[in-house]
């Protein structure tokens, strides 16, 4: 399947329901993130790990221990699909997507998704989100725990600081053209600094290409 770059958006689901399919810690992951973005959560699975069980104990999430029935779907926009090893549950779910006209993202399987989901950098209010199409979604990890390591608390606090600045420049400032201005001053001398370090395997795989295009090679 040709890499798709897909079109980048991010989705309110805020007191809409979302059916997660799956008990493990891929389920939980994805779940805390619903949870987070003030989804409406069922889960659908005959088990459930352990934070997961404290979350339906808690009635934060709904539980259906059993498999997924085509009636679960009734109202629900997002589906979530952790289980990997059931290629057939996944093409039902596409085509039933196709139908109903949902969302569905089955993991390791872009081949029977409509959406993917990328590595996702929170810092704060900022969410950075990260693919690579499906080519390397290692990738996509390792560049993640980096940023996570470079946007630390005080990022967070200068996003803060700028969300609060651009209210007080609304209330106070009624030229659109001098809010910006304003807002671009405080933002004069920002600058994301960085350098990437290429793994050794690359470097030697970028020389070798090189050293056989080369003009010594050739005579």
């Amino acid at each position: 399947m040709p890499a798709n770059s897909g079109f980048q958006i991010s989705l309110d689901v805020r007191g809409w329901p979302v059916l997660v399919i799956g008990g493990d810690e891929e389920a939980a992951d994805k779940v805390q993130r619903l949870l987070d973005a003030g989804a409406k959560v069922t889960v659908i699975s005959p088990t459930m790990n352990e934070p997961l069980r404290k979350l339906a104990a808690s009635a934060k999430i709904i539980h259906r221990g059993r498999h997924f029935r085509a009636n679960d779907l009734e109202s629900t926009i997002l589906v979530l699909n952790t289980m990997r090893d059931d290629r057939e549950l996944s093409h039902s779910l596409m085509r039933l997507a196709r139908d109903q006209k949902f969302l569905v993202w089955s993991v390791d399987q872009p081949d029977v998704s409509n959406v993917v989901m990328p590595a996702v950098v929170g810092c704060g209010h900022l969410r950075l989100a990260i693919s690579t199409s499906g080519q390397a979604p290692a990738l996509s990890g390792f560049m993640k725990e980096d940023l996570e390591r470079i946007l630390d608390g005080e990022f967070a606090a200068f996003v803060d600081w700028l969300g609060h600045l651009r209210e007080q420049a609304k209330a106070n400032e009624p030229d659109a053209d001098k809010r910006r201005a304003l807002l671009r001053e405080a933002l004069d001398g920002f600058r994301l600094l960085g350098k990437v370090q290429y793994p050794k395997v690359w470097l030697d795989h970028r020389a070798s290409q090189q050293a056989s295009v080369s003009p010594a090679s050739t005579t």
